[in-house]
């Protein structure tokens, strides 16, 4: 499994691959220079249910942390995540 990063001016993806076939994505859009609002998670059917979502909440939020940004979570996957999780709560918009 391997996740990478990437944007473009106010937008950005983060996508999960596996074998060289991308199979999850988590996009984002950028509120300011501050702050990213994820607004849709989406992992390939096959792949439901094995912690591939999580894996891309996980990479978001460290992403945040080491760029000194806050996430707000408007997809209902992420916004669920972070409700059930308080370890990510440090990078929640407020």
């Amino acid at each position: 499994m391997d996740i990478t990063h990437t944007s473009k001016k106010s937008r950005g993806v983060f996508s999960l691959t596996e074998e060289g076939k991308i199979i999850g994505i988590m996009t984002y859009q950028c509120m300011d220079e501050e702050c990213f609002i994820i607004d849709h998670t989406e992992v390939d059917y096959d792949y439901n249910g094995k912690g591939y979502g999580t894996a891309l909440i996980k990479y978001a939020v460290e992403y945040a942390r080491e760029n000194h940004k806050k996430i707000i979570p408007m997809c209902p996957f992420v916004k669920s995540y972070f409700k059930q999780n308080p370890e990510v709560r440090d990078v929640a918009y407020k």
